[in-house]
């Protein structure tokens, strides 16, 4: 029965019982099934005991889809609650052996919103002003604190030496708390079990003896702490069961180590190459883009499924050509009787999704956006169109948002006394405002400064275009500091996107129709529209959040060079950054099972700052394995080998500084950096330049002495 309606390389997978075993498991080749099986065949045939078998999954729902897998296949009862995420594993472990750093059993395991109470209370505790922004940042540089320093021995040590409280620091206080609270965050779950196993010889060879075979599905995603807690917990018996793929390892940029799993020694090696999935004819382009990385396993998946219809690469020539194509093609597909839930449109940053948007509602098919926020709800385009709603008119909802975006230290008490002055003298929320400006409790810059941008821009709105008005207060108002602050590049890019479709309404209007006012209008028509959660609904997501799902028909739209594959991550991680990329497009392809569109367009992008061409990617596939729709000139391919000559050829080295490197800029002259904001490429550098501060992108910047790089 277990091996029954195997194919022969699934089986050979499931009869390895013993040593070091690798398993190449591509693309919709039933890997699912295999750990399944191999469980109960080790329990069923082979007579372990299944509380002796841990299988490691990367998700709760994987894990959960497991078990019900496993209990078909056993006896009742023989299955346990070692089939689980590499989390819930490491938790059982610490509550059997954190009493060793001096904690209790029953610790407290912190989300998201405990973490972020827990930081107020440091900051407060030194004194620092607050926001929700600067409350992320804190807890991502904890995190990096965390990964970088040994803060188990230092301070949370029952025999530590600690830190003298003079020379505390907010992350150490933080940890300190957590120590008195008796809190772990996620993090904290994984170094803490990996500190017992190095440190406690007695608690390793307990959960090694308790672990007699070992399977980890999705083993290309472990980062070098997991593998250290596999290599620990498989030590004893060495019955070590890997399943993955290099060619869908998409988390490297976050510290996935897929590299492991290529160079991993097995002792018996087995490829899953047949697909249950997709077509050949998707197959065989998915597997023409993923042949042209280097670092992984070769093979090449073949399909199961009869021959379908070729996929379709369709050029736009603008986003607006593009967006309405894939909804046209929608439509095509709802009239052939396709469900509206077996379509998937994928893209590679979730800004791309505002045309898409709106040429589904203008057609009015129902869509959800998977896994995130729909364009004209995200936070920063909300705070813009209040910004903009508020020269328009006296918009008193538009004014409660902005008005302390960014921080002008106007909060509740403030924002009751405007609302107490205005409901007594009936004027707006702002007017209020204007009125009392010279008030003790209002009387200070920042506000005196956001009551001039306002009226700046309420005088010179009608005779200046909007995009000019947007990108006024985007500067004026210090939004975009915020975000770069942050380090927050998904917001950025959606402001970008925002300014360019702004700039593709005036292009589109009669001038007399192109005013702020109207514009606003016109986009409440989206904003107010609502096609969420509504049953049959096309599926809209990112494609890191497409995998391990899969749809009857896929569309991956935004296939321009520097969008996709990532400009960002390519100028970051150079040659791994792009082979990340290619196999995120192998990921994308993939999840189809029957159609497959490919779509991408010309004009300018405002997060490049440049005009778009085709994606390499689309220049990789092979003769005759894509159909073109739309005016396509093969010479374009000329213009993404100029996009990439001209953004990557360039030395790395002359575009990065270090805080306190002296510069000099062909206009200020010679000045020092004191900041850097943002990641490697992305970055911007706060510089003195004898006194006065600009904040500028690397391109502009050269060393004393060196040539300006172009």
């Amino acid at each position: 029965m277990i091996l029954e309606d195997l194919n022969e390389n699934q089986r050979q997978a499931i009869l390895a019982t013993e040593g070091r075993v690798r398993v190449v498991a591509g693309a919709g080749s039933g890997k699912t099934r295999v750990l399944a099986h191999r469980f109960a065949y080790l329990v069923n045939e082979v007579g372990i005991n299944p509380g002796n078998v841990l299988c490691i999954t990367f998700t709760n729902k994987a894990a959960n889809e497991m078990r019900k897998r496993i209990a078909k296949l056993v006896d009742a009862g023989d299955i346990n609650d070692f089939v689980c995420t590499i989390h819930g594993f490491c938790v059982k472990v610490l509550r059997r052996e954190i009493h060793r750093l001096g904690y209790p059993r029953n610790f407290v395991i912190m989300d998201e919103e405990d973490s972020k109470t827990l930081a107020k209370s440091v900051l407060e505790s030194f004194h620092i002003d607050y926001t929700k922004s600067t409350l992320v940042k804190f807890l991502r540089d904890l995190t990096i604190f965390k990964c970088q320093k040994d803060y188990i021995t230092q301070i949370i040590k029952p025999d530590a030496n600690g830190v003298k409280p003079r020379d505390i620091t907010e992350f150490e206080r933080y940890i300190q708390l957590q120590l008195q609270n008796f809190c772990l965050d996620f993090n904290d779950i994984i170094y803490y079990t990996l500190y017992i196993f190095s440190h406690y010889p007695d608690a390793l060879s307990y959960w090694a003896d308790q672990v007699n075979y070992l399977m980890v599905d999705e083993v290309q995603d472990c980062n070098s702490s997991d593998w250290a807690i596999i290599n620990h917990i498989s030590s004893k018996y060495g019955n070590l069961f890997i399943v993955g793929d290099p060619d869908q390892a998409i988390y490297e940029w976050r510290g996935a180590s897929p590299q492991t799993f290529v160079n991993f020694k097995a002792d018996t090696d087995v490829v899953l190459d047949l697909n249950y999935r997709s077509t050949p004819n998707i197959l065989d382009l998915s597997n023409s883009i993923i042949s042209h990385n280097k670092m992984r396993v070769a093979k090449s998946m073949r399909a199961l499924l009869p021959e379908g219809s070729i996929p379709i690469h369709y050029h736009g020539k603008n986003e607006n050509d593009e967006a309405t194509w894939i909804a046209k093609q929608i439509q095509l597909l709802n009239e052939q009787g396709t469900k509206n839930n077996d379509i998937a449109i994928l893209y590679r940053a979730s800004y791309l999704s505002r045309t898409i948007e709106q040429a589904l509602m203008r057609l009015q098919i129902k869509y959800d956006v998977w896994g995130g926020v729909r364009f004209f709800e995200r936070r920063e385009i909300k705070d813009v169109l209040a910004y903009l709603r508020l020269v328009a008119c006296d918009d008193n909802l538009s004014f409660q948002r902005i008005v302390n975006v960014p921080s002008r230290k106007f909060g509740d008490k403030s924002m009751q006394k405007i609302r107490d002055y205005a409901t007594e003298e009936k004027t707006s929320l702002f007017q209020t405002l204007v009125n009392h400006i010279d008030d003790e409790i209002f009387a200070r810059q920042s506000l005196q400064d956001f009551v001039e941008l306002i009226e700046e821009c309420r005088g010179f709105k009608d005779f200046s275009s909007l995009t000019e008005v947007t990108d006024y207060i985007l500067k004026q108002s210090q939004l975009l500091d915020v975000y770069r602050t942050e380090g927050d590049e998904e917001r950025l890019d959606n402001i970008n996107e925002l300014l360019g479709a702004i700039k593709v309404y005036e292009e589109s209007q009669l001038e007399e129709e192109v005013s702020l006012e109207n514009y606003l209008q016109d986009i409440a028509l989206y904003t107010n529209q609502d096609y969420r959660k509504e049953g049959d609904t096309v599926k809209l997501m990112t494609i890191h959040q497409a995998k391990g799902l899969e749809f009857p028909y896929v569309f991956v739209c935004g296939m321009s060079e520097g969008i996709f594959p990532s400009l960002r991550a390519i100028r970051d991680r150079s040659k791994n950054g792009e082979e990340e990329e290619r196999r995120l497009m192998y990921v994308a392809t993939t999840r189809s099972e029957r159609g497959l569109f490919l779509t991408e367009s010309e004009g300018y992008n405002f997060s490049l700052k440049s005009q778009k061409c085709p994606s390499r990617f689309l220049q990789e596939i092979g003769d005759g394995l894509i159909t073109v729709d739309g005016e396509f000139d093969p010479q374009l391919f000329k213009e993404t080998e100029q996009f990439i000559h001209r953004n990557y050829d360039r030395p790395i080295d002359k575009l990065c500084f270090n805080v306190g490197d002296i510069v000099t800029h062909k206009i200020f002259g010679q000045g020092k950096i004191l900041e850097k904001r943002g990641a490697s490429l992305s970055a911007f550098y706060a510089v003195d330049f004898a006194g006065s501060i600009k904040l500028l992108q690397p391109f502009s910047l050269q060393r004393a002495n060196d040539e300006i790089v172009k």
